[in-house]
């Protein structure tokens, strides 16, 4: 019985449940049975034509790349990290990867919502960069800085032990957090790093198989599972979940197995003990996204990219909810704070994720390509989330979404 419900508990630790769940909610947003919200198809259109507009602007030739922390280290047309890496003594391809593997984890980790007020002074252009690429550009600060490695001659690296006891004063200040520049959920960000570092040291025979414990080790575990030179982004998402689950903080647990950015909402049925439970593994998602190009420039292969999902975040999200795909059956709700494991925003999360697929299938058709042309990846990175941060820019100044969620930085 133990084995069973631990295999039902796993089994919620993929993009397939993550897709299924989602697609459940629609259907049951489609038949008027949501508590929260109606769902109105019939202005899909008009989002996706809102999509198409941003991504022409960006991508004018539609190479469109993917969805990953590394469009945020580009900067006035500057790939920052590759000029870093090239110009550092050149290392072997998987030597790379695991630095790469390093940077990616650390900073899509400290990449939950940062609100409206905090920026970062950028020192190489004087400008003051908020949200996303402003952690973005400091979180690479620190690593180039060696802020995680343990080893001044060696700052391209984040040690298990210096991440396992990092101060909150140094994130403080290497984000230049001060009482006129708050950062929401900074005491969160450096606990997900302590317990990462943890994790990492304590599990050295998935995060130190080729060097000391590290985060980038991770590289190796999901290289050894490649098959003929090549590894599905699902099992890189599966890597993130199974290997990285425990540095989540203490949520929902299934059989003794921490599931992550999972949640409770009563209209998901299920035959098994995971019955009302909604995965959406938003952050683990985004991971790896980011994970598969320094996969590929180690020389992998990486296939079935849409077999993860759209990503439950405030971007995509707001996006329905300010085209009126999605709205409130109270609207007093719009001007409430709502906790993350709310009903409302429970739904509002699995529905962005089906939503998405939907927004994909319709740009697809009006593009004539097709998903292994037109991934995913592309769409929300076009796209999607530049969609939505246009829009909550044009109804309110601030760019704020439209709904408001308490959060603690690890799920937004």
């Amino acid at each position: 019985m133990a084995d069973a419900l631990e295999r039902q508990a796993r089994s919620l630790l993929s993009a397939g449940a993550v897709r299924t769940r989602a697609g459940q909610m629609l259907d049951i947003g489609l038949a008027g049975g949501l508590h929260h919200f109606t769902v109105d198809l019939d202005r899909m259109d008009g989002v996706a034509e809102a999509v198409l507009a941003v991504t022409r602007q960006a991508y004018p030739t539609l190479e469109i790349p993917f969805h990953a922390r590394w469009r945020h280290f580009v900067t006035g047309g500057v790939d920052r990290w590759a000029r870093l890496a090239d110009a550092a003594p050149r290392p072997d391809r998987a030597t790379r990867a695991r630095a790469e593997f390093d940077l990616a984890i650390v900073s899509v980790l400290l990449d939950a919502g940062a609100g409206a007020a905090w920026r970062y002074r950028d020192a190489v252009t004087g400008q003051a960069i908020g949200r996303s690429e402003g952690l973005a550009i400091a979180s690479l600060d620190m690593f180039a800085g060696g802020l995680f490695s343990g080893d001044v001659r060696a700052p391209f690296r984040a040690d298990a032990d210096v991440l396992a006891r990092l101060p909150l004063a140094s994130l403080t200040s290497a984000f230049q957090v001060s009482d006129a520049n708050p950062l929401l959920g900074l005491e969160g960000r450096v606990d997900l790093l302590r317990r990462l570092g943890t994790l990492a040291a304590e599990r050295a025979d998935v995060f130190g198989l080729r060097d000391a414990p590290r985060p980038g080790g991770l590289f190796d575990h999901i290289a050894a599972q490649a098959k003929g030179g090549a590894v599905a982004a699902p099992a890189i998402l599966a890597a993130v979940l199974n290997q990285l689950g425990p540095i989540w903080p203490s949520r929902l647990e299934l059989a003794g197995v921490p599931l992550g950015d999972c949640w409770r909402h009563p209209a998901i049925k299920a035959d098994d003990a995971t019955a009302g439970l909604v995965p959406l593994h938003k952050l683990s998602q985004w991971l790896s996204y980011s994970l598969i190009e320094p996969l590929q420039r180690a020389g992998f292969d990486v296939t079935d990219i849409d077999g993860l999902t759209g990503l439950a975040e405030y971007r995509n999200g707001g996006l329905f909810v300010d085209h009126e795909v999605l709205r409130l059956r109270d609207g007093a709700d719009a001007g409430r704070a709502h906790a993350v494991d709310s009903l409302l925003v429970v739904e509002w999360r699995a529905l962005t994720v089906a939503l998405l697929d939907r927004l994909a299938d319709l740009i697809r058709a009006k593009l004539g390509r097709t998903a292994e042309t037109l991934p995913l990846a592309s769409i929300l990175e076009g796209g999607t989330w530049a969609a939505g941060r246009a829009i909550a820019f044009s109804r309110r100044l601030d760019g704020s979404p439209p709904l408001k969620v308490i959060s603690d930085g690890t799920v937004f």
